[in-house]
């Protein structure tokens, strides 16, 4: 028998087409209204501050940003996993003995060991820290501690170099048998900030930190013309397995519940300074875009996921675990949007390897086309939390933002709440929930990636080589990473 649908169905289906329609417009307009954007994020970067995963301030940050959501209207969930390896930084002294006095300003670098009390050595210079450095050293490296230098960050390509000097740089101290590395920063006027020496969080054995730049090149003179002695202590607390949590939230879709677009960004950062640009910024984008969406009441086709993920800095341990918990679902996953880069303008976003996303990512653009946003790259993006997502076929984009004001303050004391460009990302939280929308209302969406597809973009994009230098081939090759059913 045929079922005759009631006339208030009609009426609010009626209703539910006229919002969604113009719910771009609203959403825009909403943005650069008064909005608890920039409250939230001085909660967060004054009243928490630095929030490395595995610190009690990272569990305060859990359940501040799981009552954000609650006082936004959400039922957000806690999802627990495990990450492999503690790292909490305690304390880092350094003072030079001889041939003078004096202090010398430093932080322990992440991942590596503590000295396990005060030690007394010989700095030795070991130039660019490469293997013919520390081998022109000879018996001289051997329980040393070994000076390295480094040229001063201006992009994010000198950035990346930092990172992949790393390995061939710590097999290259352990076979001179040195006894501590002193690293040069990378920033000028003695700036200090968190440079891990691992990618995957594992424990390097050999203690290192970040010296600032002026004290690294007095020490190189003076040893240049004398023997530099140096007391060095280092205290790092280094422990096992350990629980961390990502919070989730979600608006479920209206016609696709089953289908989902995910925005993400991480709530864990360093502690030297307070997590604004790296990522507290984009916390609160996320949070915001999420209140948004209740304020106005839109629910779009499919279903809308806000991820706070932590481990991040760790090695992107709450995405990839999240990744593993929800491997069941990704062949319904339609997109996935990470904001990692601070608050600088927004130029358009990394495809990832994925042409066809350009398209559609312009189409969900035009209604803020006059924010010209449009500047996409095909690059294909490691070290954020779209990498798991990436290498599990699903459509993923990474925002691209000017590197100014996030590239000189990257885990640095400098990166503060008062660096924040509140105008630029005013702009960023109404072109990313039009966005948002557009991925989650489309009638169409793209179709996931398969594990051959995958390959063969990382190797077409040269991602494959930056996953060997980072030692993440082995696992994606092992199916490790990468999830498929």
């Amino acid at each position: 028998m045929k079922q005759h649908r009631p006339f208030f169905f009609f009426l609010a289906a009626g209703l539910a087409a006229a919002q969604t329609g113009d719910a771009p417009a609203r959403l825009v307009a909403r943005s650069f209204g008064q909005t608890p954007i920039f409250e939230d994020l001085q909660e967060l970067c004054d009243g928490i501050g630095g929030r490395p995963t595995g610190s009690p301030a990272a569990s305060k940050a859990i359940e501040w940003a799981a009552n954000k959501f609650r006082a936004a209207g959400f039922k957000p969930a806690i999802e627990p996993f495990q990450i492999p390896n503690l790292w909490l930084p305690v304390s880092a002294e350094a003072t030079v003995i001889a041939p003078q006095h004096f202090s010398i300003r430093l932080a322990a670098a992440p991942f590596t060991a503590s000295t396990k009390g005060t030690v007394e050595a010989m700095v030795v210079d070991a130039g660019d820290g490469t293997e013919a450095d520390f081998a022109r050293l000879g018996l001289r490296a051997r329980g040393a501690i070994a000076l390295v230098h480094s040229q001063e960050m201006r992009t994010f390509d000198d950035l990346f170099a930092e990172y992949l000097r790393n390995q061939p740089l710590i097999a290259a101290a352990e076979k001179a048998g040195v006894g501590a590395l002193l690293l040069q920063s990378t920033r000028p006027r003695g700036l200090l900030y968190r440079h891990p020496l691992s990618f995957d969080g594992s424990i390097v054995p050999i203690p290192a930190a970040i010296v600032s730049r002026e004290h690294a090149e007095r020490l190189a003179r003076l040893a240049a013309k004398d023997e530099v002695h140096m007391s060095l202590n280092l205290d790092n607390k280094l422990g096992g397995e350990y629980q961390s949590a990502n919070v989730v939230a979600e608006i479920r879709g209206r016609e696709k519940p089953d289908e989902v677009v995910l925005i993400g960004a991480h709530l864990d950062s360093w502690d030297l300074g307070t997590g604004a640009e790296d990522n507290g910024v984009n916390v609160a984008l996320v949070l915001d875009i999420a209140r948004g969406f209740k304020q106005l009441g839109l629910v779009p086709r499919r279903t809308v996921r806000f991820a706070l993920f932590t481990g991040e800095e760790q090695g992107m341990w709450g995405s990839r675990r999240y990744v593993e918990r929800h491997r069941a679902e990704l062949d319904k996953y339609a997109a996935t949007i990470t904001f990692d880069t601070g608050s600088g303008r927004l130029l358009g976003f990394y495809l990832n390897g994925r042409e066809d996303l350009r398209q559609p990512t312009n189409d969900a653009l035009a209604p803020v086309a006059g924010f010209n946003a449009s500047g996409h790259l095909i690059d294909a993006i490691d070290g954020t939390d779209n990498f798991d997502f990436l290498l599990s076929g699903v459509p993923n984009l990474v925002g691209i933002q000017d590197p100014i004001p996030y590239l000189p303050d990257y885990h640095a004391e400098s990166d503060t709440f008062d660096r924040v460009n509140q105008r630029e990302e005013k702009i960023t939280l109404a072109a990313s929930s039009a966005l948002l929308w557009a991925f989650a209302e489309s009638p169409q969406r793209l179709a996931r990636q398969t594990r051959a597809e995958v390959e063969k973009l990382l190797v077409d994009t040269k991602l494959d080589q930056q996953m060997k230098a980072f030692g993440q081939w082995e696992d994606f090759q092992s199916g490790k990473r990468g999830m498929f059913q």
